[in-house]
């Protein structure tokens, strides 16, 4: 990890996390229903195309950069959390 700056809380997590020393207390069942939902949430088997501007398309691919995907990866978290309702628009709080 270069190039990471951690806290004495987070040195501490990750040293007991190199350690094996955490244990999941999920069940089989329940870790292959995690699984397949995690599968199901990210399979993209659709594409698509659209035209936008070219200013829009730089700011996306800016974000995506600071946030280190893809910006194609980045529209389409977007597209995500706008149709399953978990994206708001943060101007009308204020």
């Amino acid at each position: 990890m270069s190039n990471v700056k951690l806290n004495k809380e987070e040195k501490q997590l990750l040293e007991i996390y190199d350690s094996n020393a955490f244990k999941s207390v999920a069940t089989p069942a329940r870790s292959k229903q995690i699984r397949q939902a995690a599968a199901n949430t990210f399979k993209k088997d659709k594409r698509i195309n659209i035209r936008i501007s070219s200013r829009d398309l730089d700011a996306i691919q800016k974000r995506a950069l600071i946030e280190g995907i893809p910006y194609q990866t980045l529209v389409s978290s977007i597209i995500h959390k706008y149709v399953s309702g978990s994206l708001h628009d943060v101007s009308n709080n204020k």
